[in-house]
């Protein structure tokens, strides 16, 4: 099950690395077509990452997979309950 879900989610990475790559690809495509100005197309690709990267978390959530974000929490929620018992 372990080795399944790190599978699954080297992949989905893999997919999400390939698509912002795809994205770029085409954005450029477009700026030189002069479709879209280089402005819009860097709001385009930081948008796509995004949703990207939100998608990822909602998945890593579903499976109870603690991000980067709850991890810094965490420790600082540990390092002040630390300072509070050493002050004790």
């Amino acid at each position: 099950m372990k080795d399944m879900f790190k599978k699954g989610v080297a992949l989905g990475l893999g997919i999400a690395a390939t698509g912002v790559e795809q994205a770029d690809k085409v954005v450029d495509e477009l700026v030189k077509k002069g479709e879209m100005t280089r402005e819009e197309a860097k709001e385009f690709v930081r948008d796509y990452a995004k949703k990207g990267t939100e998608t990822h978390n909602d998945i890593l959530g579903e499976f109870n997979v603690a991000t980067k974000e709850d991890i810094r929490r965490i420790e600082a929620r540990i390092d002040d309950i630390a300072a509070r018992i050493s002050q004790e």
